[in-house]
């Protein structure tokens, strides 16, 4: 906000002045210290991210005032606030208006950072204020803000107000109780993005015929019925009776299955058996609109069988061991990728784990794809994908317990993983599942990868998970999720769509999925009739706050990560 600007006119434009830029308000501490060096006024500093104002914050904001001449409020900005869990419910333009409106504090700024180490840095308030919770805290966030302050010779103080809530549970006790809090908040995100139904009924148009690439592992995934006789005879087991024993085709397969129920025309590059299910998979795929080209061959593909009582999956047996690939059939994928890259919109790496893949293949062959092809995805299957050799893709797609695997960090917020992960693989974007919670996204602020700011902070966005509840899809299967989630999103981005809307699209595949039980792809005109009964994808007016949000359309002019 430009604090110099005139001001409408009435009381709810003056409380809005109250909300500055960093630049202007190191401005105003510095001539107030220089106007008066014998009689200093005091600077006091509460910092974040005060989602739901309650008596809490007040009380802690009235202590806060009492230790100095002015206070400044600083909160964190949507994009630096981590997304593992459905905060923040407000966006961060309300929740400034929120404590700006109130009497007692005298300055709201936006701190794009994650930590208040920076903002500390340049403001160096005379007393900063933590909750009592902190004053015994080993949090190395915390300890560096503490670094900081002291630095310059600050004072950090210790107050929670005496009344102590919890912005974060008081939303989660809302939505639980039957508040529609949660509900709101995905409105306001749709909004922000342009995120409709018109949009999105014409992003799926665009999917038509586009050209997808896929290399990847093929498995089967079978599901046994059975019912459960007894306790058996000779040992306290359950003894079960088989009734049905169905296959699905899975992994890549799968992957390739969804990208021709969206419209595409998927050419999938991967290894294949001699056994009999092999035979009846390239059928079903080239049925299903999926050209299959077998780099090299296997007694059998791997096979994950599942044992049912009724939807409850008993036991999960895997039969097929990796098979790593020899110097002769990498050579063959690399030629047969190569020589249908001509026409090819989107490439996707799969790596199951079962030998297909290897870093020195994604090596060699990495950079000519992304010379030749505009748009390169990347997920790495449980359990037994390797993330390592998913390097330099415009989207990775990966679990939080991948996430947090790859990265050794299995406490906090997925904020650090991820800036880890991304700093080490160098993906564009990445989206990681959730499992119930949903999806979270985290982008750079630009993608031209020659920028400096390509390794500036991360952007990110939580969706709630749209499976469960009354209005939404029931929970029947989770098996082949993910895969369908890759197809969504990636062919999203190929089409020039934003992020958030291809995470939106993501989690409305998935939860059309995973109501069926088995592995099955979704159908684009299953998408058309979903998207009817979305409330937040109704046809009001666009997020408008008091100072615009940044908006990003859902399609733009397509951006080459390598530009």
């Amino acid at each position: 906000m430009n604090h110099n600007a005139q001001p409408d006119a009435g009381p709810i434009a003056d409380y809005r002045r109250k909300i500055v830029s960093i630049d202007y308000l190191e401005a105003v501490i510095t001539a107030a210290r220089d106007a008066s060096p014998s009689s200093r006024p005091t600077f006091v500093q509460c910092h974040g991210c005060f989602d739901i104002v309650h008596p809490g914050h007040i009380r802690y904001l009235q202590f806060a005032k009492s230790q100095g001449s002015a206070l400044i409020v600083s909160i964190t900005g949507d994009a630096a606030i981590d997304k593992g869990s459905v905060r923040p419910y407000i966006p961060q333009e309300l929740r400034a208006e929120n404590l700006a409106a109130l009497e007692l504090v005298d300055y709201v700024v936006i701190d794009p950072h994650p930590t208040a180490s920076t903002l500390l840095a340049t403001l160096k308030p005379d007393i900063y204020i933590k909750g009592e919770e902190y004053a015994a805290s080993r949090d190395p966030r915390f300890l560096d803000e503490k670094r900081v302050v002291e630095s310059y010779g600050g004072r950090v103080l210790f107050s929670s107000g005496q009344v102590v809530f919890s912005s974060t549970r008081l939303g989660e006790d809302m939505v639980r109780h039957g508040g529609n809090l949660a509900d709101a908040r995905l409105v306001h995100v749709c909004r922000r993005h342009e995120i409709d139904r018109p949009n999105l009924a014409t992003l799926l148009d665009r999917f038509r015929n586009q050209r997808v690439l896929i290399l990847g592992d093929l498995v089967i995934e079978e599901y046994v019925q059975c019912d459960a006789r007894s306790v058996a005879g000779e040992a306290p087991m359950m003894s079960l009776e088989e009734l049905d024993r169905r296959e699905h085709v899975g992994g890549a397969a799968l992957l390739a299955a969804q990208f021709a129920a969206l419209g595409a025309r998927p050419i999938l590059i991967t290894c294949m058996g001699i056994d009999a299910a092999s035979i009846r998979a390239a059928k079903e795929l080239e049925d299903r609109g999926v050209a299959v080209l077998s780099a090299a061959r296997r007694d059998e593909l791997p096979r994950r069988t599942r044992f049912l009582v009724d939807d409850q999956k008993l036991l999960k047996v895997d039969r097929g061991s990796p098979c790593p690939l020899d110097s002769a059939g990498q050579r063959r994928i690399m030629e047969l990728a190569l020589a249908r890259t001509r026409d090819a919109d989107l490439a996707v790496y799969y790596d199951a784990g079962y030998g297909l893949f290897s870093a020195a293949l994604v090596a060699q062959l990495g950079p000519q794809l992304r010379e030749r092809i505009p748009m390169l995805a990347g997920m790495s299957a449980e359990p037994h994908g390797n993330l390592a050799g998913l390097t330099d893709v415009d989207l990775l797609h990966t679990s939080e317990r991948r996430l947090r695997n790859a990265t050794g960090d299995f406490a906090g917020g997925l904020s650090t993983p991820a800036h880890r992960l991304m700093a080490t693989l160098q993906p564009a974007r990445l989206l990681g599942t959730l499992g119930k919670r949903g999806l979270v996204t985290f982008d750079r602020p630009t993608h031209d990868r020659s920028d400096a700011a390509w390794t500036d902070r991360l952007l990110s966005e939580h969706f709630p998970s749209f499976a469960g509840g009354t209005a939404n899809s029931a929970v029947v299967d989770r098996l082949g999720a993910a895969e369908c989630q890759l197809a969504a999103s990636s062919l999203s981005l190929a089409c020039g769509a934003s992020l958030m809307c291809g995470a939106y699209l993501a989690g409305a595949v998935a939860a059309l999925q995973i109501a069926r039980p088995g592995p099955s792809p979704v159908e684009a005109t299953a998408l058309l009739d979903w998207f009817a009964r979305r409330p937040e994808l109704n046809d009001a007016a666009p997020y408008t706050a008091g100072a615009p949000a940044a908006s990003q359309p859902i399609i733009r002019q397509h951006e080459h990560a390598s530009t």
